[in-house]
């Protein structure tokens, strides 16, 4: 299989010679800039070093959009989430995802140190390479999302992926993923023997102060664990 192009990404790294790597990839028609902000208000004084990565994804038509071209890390192509996500273009993007931890781990940071993070389609895009792990990475965080293809998810997951930690997150009041299958997700997920914190919070498909807080313990739990 040919190794796909790396995707562009802004990087942000909050010491010098980073230890651990944050790839976080964005929502629908976003883009890398749209979680930067965040940093200040996640980033902990008594972390080592971290590398975070906000990755482009490629512009392509989205079907339920009309055909109109964005940002996306896979063709939606029906309302009802569990025909939403093109296979095609998620397992694209896993490669994508797979090609930047490679990238990472050439650069000094192996895949143990590494978190893969997504936001919506983003979040959905992390379940999907989470269960395709063979080397597992040092957790896996899903917001305001779903795992694709919930019904196949089983014949996908390899031997040793559940050891990876997971933190979801998701709005009560979110109209775009209902918080319904952010659980049923969360469900699956420990079924299949993962180790899932989930939280919700009441707000639509956005994040929030309190969330944010949350996953800065989360991440605090896992940079101390190695």
């Amino acid at each position: 299989m040919d190794t796909p192009d790396l995707l562009e990404c802004i990087e942000r790294e909050t010491g010098a010679d980073p230890r651990w790597s944050v790839i976080w990839l964005h929502g629908l028609g976003a883009d890398g800039h749209d979680f930067v902000p965040i940093l200040p208000e996640l980033v902990r004084r008594d972390w080592p070093a971290v590398r975070f990565l906000f990755p482009h994804a490629p512009v392509r038509a989205v079907t339920i959009n009309n055909g109109v071209r964005m940002r996306a890390w896979y063709d939606i192509q029906d309302i009802d989430l569990a025909n939403r996500a093109d296979e095609s273009g998620v397992l694209a993007s896993v490669a994508q995802v797979d090609a930047l931890i490679a990238r990472e781990a050439a650069r000094g940071v192996p895949p143990a140190r590494i978190v893969l993070a997504g936001f919506s389609q983003g979040g959905a895009v992390t379940l999907a390479a989470g269960l395709r792990r063979r080397e597992p990475l040092a957790g896996l965080v899903a917001l305001s999302t779903y795992l694709p293809a919930a019904n196949t998810a089983q014949a996908a997951l390899v031997d040793g992926a559940n050891r990876q930690p997971v933190f979801m997150a998701h709005g009560s009041q979110d109209p775009v993923v209902p918080v319904a299958a952010g659980e049923r997700s969360a469900a699956l997920l420990r079924a299949f023997g993962f180790d899932v914190q989930w939280h919700t919070y009441p707000m639509p498909h956005s994040v929030c102060a309190e969330e944010i807080a949350a996953l800065g313990d989360w991440l605090t739990t896992r940079f101390q664990a190695a």
